[in-house]
């Protein structure tokens, strides 16, 4: 709930906005505004137009809401865009045009409005006064991670007090940076004396070692006792596979799946959106083509071997972007990046627009992929991943997809490392899967098509 809270505050201020322009600009008589032609169509032009440019400049992030002055300058950048694109509206579109007069207020108002909920925001967040207090029972893995999400995502609202360890010896040990406060043993006490409000479970190893009666006496008490890979998930938009236990994937909410009339409906609507969008961008793929076969030897479609829904195989098709000679004496291997050296001058700028990928409405209409899912990968990389990687196997219960949660979050990935960490982005989509989730993910590749970068 905590994301809505920026933008629906800027949707207010922005809406606010517009109605004090009209209401300065006519001499502050109130029904002059309400008797305003095409009021309503005016005003929600004008705010989604301004509250576009700032979801564009990245400003709904973690990252820009730490640093002021980058705020302010995204700030100031996206409200000039904003003008910009309503200027050229108002010439298409005469209907929704507003007064230069009405327009300057406006962006005045907006601006003072928002740098205020944005200074409001931050200084609610990184005041300590007002966050509630955490404590982490466990010392190991998840319980560190755990700690540096918390204290590198401000503004959550959640200060860490500290970590409690099985050990008396680790008391007063320093981790990350809160200490190891106390033992298990003393949570009741700790509780009252360091004002904690939420208790984090995140033990690696919890045989012998979880205080079932002490936790249940919390909860009675209207303390907040939380499972550690809950917190994690929330904080990060992943579910992590490192000490996860399979009884909390069991008995956690989600996961709810798609029945067969579901799947079939999906597939229905998908199969006419994709024959659309593929009518609709025949001639900007035509260009592309024309310009793979300009630019470099070799055939403009690659086609290329890769693993789907329930583990079969098929063809994905998409714009070469690699010389035709890229694996002739390596064999497969990960692309790295926009650095890979395989990677043609065209191609660098296919992949970060992802325009490479408009050939796979062709595996949309063939039933074979979805526009929203886990990445397909190669069968060469399937059968070595799933050797190492916990749950690997899980991404392949629902359909790939041409975009999806883990490749809004992750660039390329180039190792082990980087698959698991894709397959835990995948895990928290299969999770939550819904239409919803699915056009949001897709309105983020639309961000990351048109500034060439994501939500990461």
């Amino acid at each position: 709930m905590k994301r809505l809270v920026l933008p629906v505050l800027d949707a207010a201020v922005l809406g606010s906005a517009f109605v004090g322009a009209l209401y300065l600009r006519f001499n502050q008589d109130f029904m002059l505004v309400l008797v305003y032609p095409h009021l309503v169509l005016r005003g929600v032009v004008s705010v989604g137009v301004l509250q576009t440019c700032l979801y564009y400049a990245d400003l709904y992030e973690d990252e820009p809401l730490r640093r002021p002055l980058d705020t302010a300058l995204r700030l100031v950048q996206a409200l000039l865009a904003g003008v910009l694109v309503l200027l050229a509206i108002y010439y298409v579109v005469p209907d929704v045009k507003v007064g230069r007069g009405v327009l300057g207020m406006f962006m005045g108002l907006a601006i003072a409005g928002l740098f205020f909920v944005r200074a409001m925001y931050m200084w609610f967040g990184e005041e300590e006064s007002l966050a509630e207090n955490v404590l982490i029972i466990g010392t190991g893995y998840t319980a560190q991670k755990i700690a540096k999400e918390i204290i590198g995502r401000r503004p959550w609202g959640l200060k860490v007090a500290g970590f409690l360890s099985g050990d008396p010896a680790e008391v007063g040990r320093r981790i990350v940076n809160p200490r190891v406060v106390g033992t298990i043993d003393e949570l009741p006490l700790l509780l009252k004396h360091l004002k904690a409000r939420m208790v984090v479970v995140a033990l690696d190893d919890r045989r012998g070692k979880l205080p079932i009666g002490v936790l249940l006496g919390c909860r009675i008490q209207g303390i907040r006792v939380e499972e550690g890979a809950s917190v994690l998930e929330n904080l990060t938009g992943q579910i992590p596979i490192k000490n996860l236990r399979p009884s909390w994937l069991v008995f956690s909410q989600g996961f709810r799946g798609e029945s067969r009339l579901v799947r079939r409906l999906k597939y229905a609507g998908e199969f006419c959106v994709a024959l659309v969008l593929f009518a609709l961008f025949a001639p900007l793929m035509l260009l592309v083509a024309l310009a793979v076969k300009l630019t470099s030897r070799g055939p403009v479609i690659y086609r290329q071997e890769r693993v789907g829904w329930r583990g079969q195989t098929f063809q994905l098709l998409k714009y070469r972007t690699m010389r035709v000679d890229a694996e002739a004496s390596s064999g497969p291997v990960w692309a790295s990046g926009e650095d890979d050296p395989r990677i043609t001058r065209l191609g660098r700028l296919l992949r970060k627009t992802r325009l490479d990928e408009l050939p796979q409405l062709v595996n949309v209409l063939r039933g074979e992929m979805s526009f929203v899912g886990p990445r397909p990968e190669r069968p060469h990389f399937v059968n070595a991943l799933r050797q190492v990687i916990p749950l690997y196997d899980e991404r392949h219960t629902v359909r790939p997809g041409i975009t999806g949660w883990a490749q809004i979050r992750c660039g390329y990935g180039s190792s082990i490392e980087d698959a698991e960490q894709k397959l835990q982005y995948d895990l928290y989509y299969i999770k939550h899967v819904s239409l919803a989730f699915d056009l949001g993910v897709m309105v983020d590749t639309l961000k990351v098509m048109v500034v060439g970068r994501g939500a990461r």
